[in-house]
């Protein structure tokens, strides 16, 4: 009898032995099915770039005076309004669109911007600023604050467009 355990004993290891084989194999055809997939992905993609036909393709946006740029203001006009219970702290990120090549203008003369937007977001109430009529008013003050405070300087008016991508009072 004693052979005969031993030689259960010799089958079962075989067979472990098969079943560790089988997890290997399996485990490295599933590697090379996901690396074969993203090579196909990342292949099929420039491939279908290249099918694109070159006339929809825009390689230079022409400059000129109809191509809008947008200037950001480095920081947020961050600012205390007095309001009839409490004052408000505002927060307004501002954006300026200029046509052609006045970026490079704009950007160079950014403080006195700055000063000018300042002055005017400070002048304004809490009430006003509570409706959308009131946001769009000083908007509007502001364009002709930075319009006037850059002709003085330019010459011309360089900023067509005075945006805010940024709004919060508390």
């Amino acid at each position: 009898m004693p052979k005969e355990e031993s030689l259960e004993l010799g089958s079962t290891d075989k067979s472990k032995s098969k079943k560790k084989l089988f997890i290997f194999v399996s485990a490295g055809i599933i590697v090379l099915l996901v690396i074969a997939a993203v090579l196909w992905f990342l292949l099929g993609s420039s491939s279908e770039d290249a099918a694109i036909p070159a006339d929809t393709v825009q390689t230079e946006v022409p400059s000129g005076a109809g191509v809008a740029a947008y200037v950001p203001m480095p920081r947020p006009f961050l600012f205390n309004l007095p309001g009839s219970d409490r004052a408000r702290l505002v927060e307004i990120k501002v954006q300026l669109m200029v046509r052609g090549t006045d970026d490079v203008l704009t950007q160079k003369h950014i403080p006195l911007i700055e000063d000018a937007l300042l002055t005017t977001f400070s002048g304004s109430n809490v009430q006003r600023l509570s409706t959308q009529a009131g946001k769009d008013e000083l908007r509007q003050l502001a364009l002709l604050s930075v319009q006037n405070t850059l002709q003085s300087v330019t010459g011309r008016k360089v900023v067509e467009k005075v945006l805010f991508t940024g709004f919060v009072m508390q």
